[in-house]
């Protein structure tokens, strides 16, 4: 078992987000497959349109994204609110609101 406490992690600047501040809770070292993180997005901060090899989930603990897919695809996403974006998958998103928005981030590397 591996306990990562509250304020333990590491903080890292992942590619292409921007006014963005991220921590890196569960690194790949300490998995085998599994990262998870959490971003905190200040207003009109996101990431853009890339694809990753890997799984993610984003799940949102406050505020809002809108992501964007391919084909004009949106999504809206509050509170609670979970998207999945499967491996190769273009996405974006960006915080649209007027406060920073805090997201759970959770990443699986694929054989």
């Amino acid at each position: 078992m591996k306990v990562i406490r509250k304020g333990q992690g590491d903080p890292y600047e992942a590619p292409k987000h921007f006014n963005c501040w991220a921590m890196n809770k569960l690194r790949p070292d300490l998995s085998q497959r599994l990262q998870v993180g959490v971003s905190h997005f200040l207003p009109n901060g996101g990431a853009e349109m890339s694809s990753s090899p890997m799984e993610r989930a984003y799940y949102v603990l406050s505020g809002s994204i809108l992501v964007k897919g391919k084909n004009n695809e949106e999504h809206a996403l509050g509170l609670d609110d979970l998207i999945y974006i499967a491996a190769n998958e273009e996405r974006s998103f960006q915080n649209q609101g007027t406060t920073p928005a805090t997201i759970l981030v959770i990443i699986v590397q694929l054989d």
